[in-house]
């Protein structure tokens, strides 16, 4: 039996983390002795493993602010997630104790695994990327910039004009650490792994697509007056749905085209009888009037609320930017909701144009506007598009499916290491 640890800064707390921690039950579920090691805790999961101790508990709610202190040296830098990854850890140590057979690192991110610490695992390493973070030189995601296909430097996140900066020293110290190193690199979506092939630090590695699987018996149809009744939302109405973590304060997941679209949409005949639900943020002094009577239902964690919450809805929309293969476009086209989206990133992975969804193009409200209409205007196109969204999930993205990806991929290295080892040992045999 293989046995497997997969690494995440935190276990449920984010799609990355999320993605994570599915992939350790699904791996669990076919038979794979998995646990998870994370700095942050949630669950009552005895299979995640994370510090105990007050005072360890204490040190791992520092790191991400300590992580971050070189960056005060660039007062005008982007407010993107940055991360340098300087501060020392006992992630190796701990690794050692657990001897696993693989390692598989997830979003390892504030202050979590420092660079230098992963050449000191010691294993077999595949490592699942959930943004653009391991092939640059501290960004997640690079947004226009292609500095990562060199040696970064002159980072414009950072608004530096210099070519050996902060950037360029976290990109050397990524290369001189990993450049031996036996790693195998998984990215969820195609774009990503375009991404990863054309970087500097990633292009002679091992690079494999398996994308993120959900468990489909959470996220699953219910029946819409039943949702809408759980959650207090009037039957009568259309419900476009948008959420996502911090939904409206990140940039890159593109509220305010969002709300460009949804103010083009309350000109139309939509306004009377559409209603907006938002998850991922609570409502404020300071919220936009997005010319529709909006639901703020603030955070949500648990895959119950989740699943009900898409449910209710007729679409959900994800406007993002820049996106790997989000959780959200799959939670909801498991659950039966279509979505549109613009055509970018990991969105075409999942969304089929015109059959169980729609994708707009680039960032032209007036397209994304375009598509949440096509799908709200037509009771029988709409059951089409829910049967194929949900479809499209059970065909592509349930755990079991990505569990055994992965377990291939995992006998795969293991028995191309014990075969490199063995002939090793023979020829040292021979030769004495």
């Amino acid at each position: 039996m293989v046995k497997s640890l997969l690494i995440s800064t935190y276990d449920i707390q984010g799609g990355a983390a999320r993605a994570a921690y599915r992939l350790n039950k699904g791996l669990r579920n076919i038979g794979v002795d998995s646990k998870l090691l994370a700095a942050n805790k949630l669950t009552d999961d005895e299979t995640v493993i994370a510090p105990q101790t007050p005072l360890s508990k204490g040190i791992t709610k520092l790191k991400p602010t300590l992580d971050t202190l070189p960056l005060k040296f660039f007062r005008y830098r982007h407010t993107s997630p940055y991360s340098i990854q300087w501060l020392g850890d006992a992630v190796p140590a701990k690794v050692a104790q657990i001897q696993p057979d693989i390692i598989n690192l997830h979003w390892v991110n504030f202050g979590y695994l420092q660079i230098e610490s992963i050449s000191r695992l010691g294993k077999s390493i595949v490592w699942t990327l959930h943004d653009m973070w391991a092939f640059t030189g501290g960004c997640h995601y690079s947004f226009d910039c292609e500095r990562y296909t060199n040696s970064c430097g002159a980072c414009p996140q950072l608004q530096s004009n210099t070519n050996k900066d902060l950037s360029h020293w976290v990109w050397q110290r990524k290369q001189k650490a990993w450049r031996n190193l036996n790693l195998t690199i998984v990215t969820p979506s195609d774009w990503l792994a375009k991404c990863a092939r054309s970087s500097s630090l990633l292009k002679d590695k091992r690079i494999e697509v398996i994308p993120n699987g959900i468990d489909t018996d959470k996220y699953k149809p219910i029946n819409k007056s039943i949702a809408r009744s759980i959650l207090g939302l009037p039957k009568d109405k259309r419900f476009i749905l948008f959420g996502a973590v911090n939904a409206s304060s990140d940039g890159r997941k593109g509220f305010h085209l969002l709300e460009a679209v949804l103010q083009n949409l309350s000109q139309t005949d939509w306004a009377d009888n559409t209603e907006l639900i938002i998850f991922g943020a609570s409502k404020s002094r300071n919220s936009p009037k997005l010319g529709f009577k909006s639901h703020y239902l603030g955070k949500l964690n648990d895959d119950i609320s989740l699943a009900l919450v898409y449910a209710a809805a007729d679409v959900f929309v994800a406007p993002s930017i820049q996106e790997n293969l989000a959780n959200t476009v799959m939670e909801s086209l498991s659950c039966g909701t279509p979505c549109v989206a613009f055509n970018i990133g990991g969105m075409p992975d999942m969304i089929e144009n015109l059959k169980n969804g729609y994708l707009a193009k680039p960032f032209e409200v007036e397209d994304l506007a375009r598509g949440i209409a096509w799908v709200l205007e037509g009771e029988e196109r709409f059951q089409k598009l829910s049967y194929c969204a949900r479809q499209k999930v059970e065909r592509e993205f349930t755990q079991t499916i990505q569990a055994q990806n992965y377990l291939n991929l995992f006998n795969n290295i293991l028995s191309t290491t014990n075969y490199v080892n063995t002939k090793d040992k023979l020829q040292v045999k021979n030769q004495m």
